[in-house]
């Protein structure tokens, strides 16, 4: 979890519940992990409802590794892949390779195979098939204030050659940003003045298998407060200090930066700030402020953050910034997230114009089940359409939303998921995620 320290919500709390259904990890890890739990617009109708919960790092980290360290049958090995490795039928020159990257998009057709990846420390491992799940990495570059460095995460390298090899390979790739707003030391905070909000009680786990979680009964509390009109003036008057702001690369629509908020809606005296702990009171006194992601120098960051109500002495630990990374049009990808460009080459998450940790995973699931069922069955299988595929149409639930809205439309914009976006909401809800998925991923074998 690189950035918010949660699961779910509106429309993607939904998802989740999917991923588990279909035996998906980041629920059950999430229900472990999880330091409170709220089901959001539980006034509405289930259609609506969104499960959410904030999830301590430290317990979410150490479950997942040990998971999958254990996991039978899945070896784990740490490195950084700087080249995709292909066979094609007949070598092509590079006029040839400009021809393949101006062919549409959405009649893009396989002119290579791959055959493996290659690592940065030049190590070669051969796969019939591959899953790239690049996040913010792929050419990824960080933003505070003026300076710009390459990095998918804070004190992380970039995914560099990779893009390159991308783009050798044919794909047209785009540029999208995201943000992350300062991280603050909790206990130089002054929550008397501010509103609680509170875990649900019982709470609602995201695992179908699990009836209740282990930290139901000592829910940590998140705070709320807002910004100020001087906050305001001070992120107006220093505009010219971001270069990350710039309209030329969309940013997310729905979590904008506090500056896109300043600039959008100029009328508005204040925004709302979610104060949410990112964990357990003994793991971590680091606090999240949701709704100020930011990529202002960080002696601005610091300077506005102290006009906050409540945070007039805070300490900030980590600076917020931006993020500017490479996606591949997500119309070059079939139903399965297997690419029409390249035969056994699969992809999930942000490199295809997503934004968010629950479309990631799902993504994640339904590429790695296909390249896992592709794997095991012949190359005439795959080809003939014989060999089983997880694919799901947009009645079937989000994901089957989600996966036809990228194939069909492709993305110019972070895309993320909301009940809206599905005409089937009535069906698909968070409480039938499993009468909806478990018989068919099982068939499966997943």
């Amino acid at each position: 979890m690189s950035c918010n320290p949660s699961f779910g919500g509106i429309g993607k709390g939904v998802l989740v519940r999917e991923v588990d259904a279909m035996d998906g990890l980041c629920g059950r890890m999430a229900d472990l992990g999880g330091v409170q739990f709220r089901i959001l617009n539980r006034s509405k109708g289930p259609a609506v409802h969104g499960p959410r919960a904030q999830v301590d790092r430290v317990i979410y980290k150490r479950n997942m590794l040990q998971t999958l360290q254990t996991y039978a049958g899945l070896d784990i090995k740490a490195g950084s892949v700087a080249d995709i490795l292909l066979d094609r039928s007949t070598e092509l020159d590079e006029q040839a390779l400009k021809r393949l990257a101006s062919q549409d998009s959405t009649l893009a057709t396989s002119s290579a195979t791959v055959v493996g990846v290659r690592l940065e420390s030049g190590e070669i491992i051969r796969a019939r098939k591959v899953v790239i799940t690049t996040g913010t990495f792929l050419g990824g570059e960080i933003h505070i204030g003026l300076k710009a460095f390459p990095s998918g995460r804070k004190g992380e390298a970039a995914s560099i050659g990779l893009s390159k090899s991308l783009k050798d390979a044919g794909f047209r790739l785009g540029r999208m940003k995201t943000g992350t707003p300062p991280r603050l030391d909790g206990l130089t905070i002054d929550y008397s003045r501010m509103p609680k909000q509170l875990g649900d009680m019982p709470v609602s786990p995201f695992s179908f298998i699990h009836d209740s979680v282990p930290h139901a009964n000592d829910q940590v509390v998140c705070y709320q407060t807002h910004t100020t009109p001087a906050v305001h003036d001070m992120i107006r008057a220093n505009f010219d200090q971001s270069i990350h702001i710039r309209e030329t690369i969309r940013g997310p629509r729905y979590c904008p930066s506090l500056e896109s908020k300043v600039k959008r809606f100029s009328e508005k005296e204040s925004h709302l700030i979610w104060l949410e702990p990112e964990g357990l009171p003994e793991h971590t006194s680091t606090v999240y402020p949701n709704g100020i992601s930011n990529t202002m120098p960080e002696d601005i960051q610091q300077k506005f953050l102290r006009m906050i109500p409540g945070l007039e002495n805070v300490v900030m630990t980590q600076p917020g910034y931006g993020v500017e990374y490479d996606h591949v049009d997500p119309r070059e990808l079939k139903r399965t997230l297997e690419t029409k460009r390249v035969t056994g080459l699969y992809m999930a998450g942000q490199i295809n114009g997503t934004t968010g940790y629950e479309e990631a995973a799902a993504q994640g699931l339904l590429a790695g089940a296909n390249a896992g069922l592709a794997a095991v069955h012949s190359k005439a299988e795959c080809e003939s359409q014989e060999a089983p595929q997880l694919t799901l149409d947009r009645s079937d639930g989000y994901l089957g939303v989600l996966i036809d809205d990228l194939i069909t439309r492709g993305v110019n914009e972070p895309y993320r998921v909301f009940t809206a976006r599905s005409e089937y909401r009535l069906s698909s809800r968070a409480n039938n995620a499993d009468l909806r998925l478990t018989r068919r991923a099982a068939a499966l074998g997943l």
